[in-house]
């Protein structure tokens, strides 16, 4: 028999995190559509009141109605929150006020249109960003979504329909959703509505059905929102049961065509209920601000779908990206469409598809087409010839000039064979600093020119000697190689250089952690090391204030972007999707403050420059948590000797007193006899038999406290009668409470209980002074015991001034002392009850009685004598 498939552990673990943060996170319901106008605003409003009829606190974030007063008839009844105005430009724009809802904290909010982009300067630029903080927040979100506003779908929309969507929601925010209710309408029938002017009123809807609402374009929408809604229910059946078997990978660069491939990826990986990567490559050519701008957005774009991005190094496009995928364990690679000239690709080895599908190995090999655009072509152009191309070849020129002249002169002295070394020597020197096609320029000139002026015959272009010939062509071709490679070598250095700054960053980084002295020291380290690596200036909040070796301060506004970050362990401010109208960028540290980072004159932060200051930013942290735990350790290790030391001083002084004590109650009682005939002599003695008492318990539960703390307190448990427990306890104390004070209030038919009888009487002794301490003189202590559950319940009751509230559990620490509390005393005789109680398994605990006076209880596991017998 084939034994049963055993489940993946992994997968196991995932989901079990998975359910716990879903536990704690509230749930999300997207009410799904084709087009504007199928009705999911009238589907959510008439799903918000059956819940509100079930006694769910229902409140309105926001709701559009759009003039339709089917739609607001439905807000009857439904508490709604003051929109938040916004003042921008001298326009006052209304949007979801965020915090009022989570000062509310409804059960259910509403939020219609999730795709929305809120005003400048609100804490996010898009309202599904506030949909997912109020999902942390643990609060249920009802909202609508369009599905030409799905990120993954942007593309395919907009070949449909010819309209580019601007307002588009992450695929990501869709996976989250607990529960999709798609709301359909055949064509026909929305078309009619349209008509009937209930999605749109006048020429706006007579234009929209020549346009966007033409049939054929709802039909195609309202086949990609089933086929959408269809994955979703797959994707939620088949999540966490088997292991993916495929693994799709995106190749991801500054090209304008990369965020369709990376649609597309999406949408096949969805499809398939299969992970995927987005797969970046640095190469050696450094990028320009707009590619850098382009490849960080991109790069975004395919974390927000889901992607995890990984980044690599190497000139070799083709063979890093190979090389990743194998390490991932890839099994399909989505590259674009070859668009350049053939020509040219066959210089290059052939297109990055071509060399991929060579060398893929059993790697399949997807080759997405993208739509061609005017950025695009203009993007290939800039790619081709570099940047600052017209400015290198001047200086190349120039310099070739120069050289030409300086040969010139030199020629009657060297030949021209030797002119050729100096053209050549140029050549290497200006591939140093110039671009590649500058260097090709430089060589083909410096060859024509040493051509046409120094090989004979001069001022002319032919050479008639063969060994000139020669020369010519192996200086032409030395040129251009020297020239090139030198380039390469060039640029190379530059990238490695690159590398080797962020990787020397985290290094110093490191090392200044582990080289400080102090806390105050290694921040101070930290600080200068951002600084100067991101020409920047940094603040590091601790308990929400700047630290000392912060070089900005950050005011009231940026302090509140600060502390949202560390509320919401969320990166936020400037270059990020939330509050990025902040001046600095605040990541948090792990829940120990906040690091901020003011940029100098920067308007973009490109991903590997995020992931670095990431990265370093969790040193940071750990260095924070490092020396908090170093601060624990030695107060916890300075608490535990002075707790031995002060042990030690407690068991040392009693029995230092024990023996003094002994002697004065000897010598009391003899003196005792001798002073019958004295007046006043047996007052005296009385009273120093007394203070001897109280002495010697004082000094007896010092000794016993010492026991019970190192733990030598030896249990010997013995059978024996409740009632007999209660009366010993109350003879001990004979001497100093009157017996007709004493209430027993006992059950007749109470069995025999095992117990170790001399602690337990020694706990009531002590509840037993406390109680008569704390009463006013002549009222009545009660004594009670009752079996319940197998724990045998002791109450001592007084009638004094009770508990202060709080003081119920204070009361057992060692040393307390309470606020009622006369004069005298140790504070250790309800600590010694307490810990009495803990070495028989049991507990202590204190309360008011509700007619006055405080209620003291041993609950103690005990085994009697029913069971016993019934063995």
């Amino acid at each position: 028999m084939s034994e049963r498939p055993r489940p993946n552990p992994d997968l196991l673990l995932a989901e079990i995190k998975r359910e716990e943060q879903l536990a704690k996170r509230g749930q999300l319901k997207i009410f799904f559509g084709m087009c504007p106008g199928v009705g999911k605003t009238f589907a959510m409003l008439q799903a918000a009141q059956a819940r509100q009829r079930e006694g769910v606190k229902v409140v309105v974030g926001i709701v559009e109605t759009h003039g339709r007063a089917e739609t607001q008839a439905l807000l009857a009844g439904l508490p709604i929150i003051d929109r938040k105005s916004i003042d921008y430009r001298g326009v006052t724009l209304e949007e979801m006020d965020i915090d009022a809802i989570l000062a509310r904290r409804p059960q259910l909010v509403l939020v219609d249109e999730l795709a929305h982009t809120n005003a400048p300067t609100s804490r996010h630029p898009k309202r599904y960003q506030d949909v997912l903080e109020l999902l942390d927040a643990g609060i249920n979100v009802y909202s609508t979504l369009n599905v030409q506003h799905l990120e993954s779908r942007n593309d395919v929309v907009q070949q449909i329909t010819g309209i580019a969507m601007r307002e588009t929601v992450p695929d990501t925010v869709l996976d989250q959703a607990d529960e999709i209710e798609l709301i359909d309408l055949t064509p026909e029938h929305l078309r009619k509505r349209l008509a009937e002017g209930k999605v749109y009123l006048g020429d706006r809807a007579a234009t929209a059905a020549e346009n966007f609402f033409q049939e054929e374009n709802l039909a195609a929408l309202r086949e990609i929102a089933l086929r959408v809604t269809a994955e979703s229910v797959d994707g939620g059946l088949k999540r966490g049961r088997w292991q993916a078997t495929q693994r799709l990978a995106v190749g991801v660069g500054p090209s304008p065509y990369s965020a369709q491939l990376i649609r597309w990826t999406r949408r096949v990986a969805s499809a398939m209920d299969a992970p995927w990567l987005a797969i970046y490559v640095e190469t050696s050519t450094p990028l320009g601000e707009e590619d850098k701008a382009r490849l960080t957005k991109n790069l975004s774009l395919a974390r927000q779908l889901g992607a995890e991005v990984v980044s690599t190094a190497g000139d070799n496009i083709a063979a890093a990206i190979l090389e990743v995928a194998r390490e991932q364990g890839v099994t399909q690679i989505v590259v674009g469409k070859p668009l350049g000239h053939p020509a040219r690709e066959f210089l290059r080895g052939g297109s990055l598809a071509t060399k991929l599908i060579r060398h893929g190995g059993d790697i399949d090999i997807h080759i997405v087409r993208g739509e061609k655009t005017g950025l695009g072509q203009r993007r290939r152009v800039t790619d081709w010839l570099g940047s600052n191309l017209l400015r290198d070849c001047g200086w190349g020129t120039g310099a070739v000039g120069a050289v030409t002249l300086v040969s010139w002169l030199l020629q009657e002295v060297t030949g021209y064979w030797a002119i050729a070394l100096v053209y050549l020597l140029a050549v290497v020197l200006l591939a140093m600093v110039l671009n590649r096609w500058a260097v090709l320029v430089v060589a083909t000139l410096s060859a024509v020119l040493w051509n046409f002026l120094f090989i004979p015959p001069v001022f002319t272009f032919h050479i008639s000697h063969v060994h000139d010939l020669m020369m010519f062509f192996m200086y032409f071709v030395v040129a251009l190689s020297m020239g090139h490679f030198t380039n390469q070598l060039r640029v190379r250095e530059a990238a490695e250089r690159r590398r080797e700054r962020r990787t020397a960053a985290l290094n110093r980084l490191l090392e200044s952690v582990t080289a400080s002295t102090s806390l105050a020291d290694g921040l101070g380290r930290a600080v200068k090391e951002v600084d100067a690596l991101f020409v920047a200036h940094t603040t590091i909040l601790l308990d929400g204030a700047p630290h000392a070796t912060s070089t900005f301060q950050p005011d009231e506004k940026e302090l509140a972007v600060a502390m949202w970050a560390l509320q919401n362990e969320q990166i936020a401010g400037r270059f990020t999707e939330t509050l990025p109208e902040a001046t600095a960028m605040y990541l948090p540290l792990r829940q120990h403050g906040v690091l901020g980072v003011r940029f100098a004159e920067r308007t973009t932060l490109t991903m590997n420059e995020r992931d670095l200051l990431e990265t370093m930013a969790g040193q940071i942290a750990v260095m924070i948590e490092s020396y908090r735990l170093m601060e624990q350790a030695h107060e916890a290790r300075i608490a535990e000797e002075s707790e031995k030391l002060h042990r030690t001083l407690l068991d040392s002084v009693s029995h230092e007193l024990k023996t003094p004590l002994a002697v004065i109650r000897a010598a009391t009682e003899g003196l005792a006899t001798q002073l019958d005939d004295v007046p006043l002599g047996k007052t005296f003695i009385d009273e120093i038999h007394a203070a001897n008492r109280r002495l010697e318990r004082i000094v007896t539960n010092l000794l016993e406290m010492t026991r019970i703390e190192s733990g030598k307190t030896p249990l010997n448990p013995e059978w024996g009668e409740v009632r007999e427990l209660l009366e010993s306890a109350v003879d001990q104390l004979a001497n100093e409470i009157s017996r007709e004070r004493i209430r027993l209030q006992l059950p007749d038919n109470l069995p025999l209980v095992r117990l170790d009888f001399g602690l337990i009487e020694q706990a009531l002794c002590n509840l037993l002074i406390n109680a008569v301490q704390h009463s006013p003189a002549g009222t009545p202590v009660e004594m009670a015991a009752r079996l319940d559950a197998g724990r045998l319940e002791l109450e001592i009751r007084d009638h004094g001034t009770g508990l202060t509230p709080g003081e119920e559990k204070k009361i057992f620490e060692k040393f307390y002392r309470g606020a009622n509390s006369k004069t005298g005393g140790s504070g250790l005789g309800l600590s010694i009850v307490a810990g009495i109680a803990r070495a028989h398994g049991g507990e202590a605990f204190a309360a008011n009685h509700p007619t006055g006076g405080a209620t003291f209880t041993l609950r103690l596991p005990v085994e009697t004598n029913e069971k016993r017998f019934d063995h």
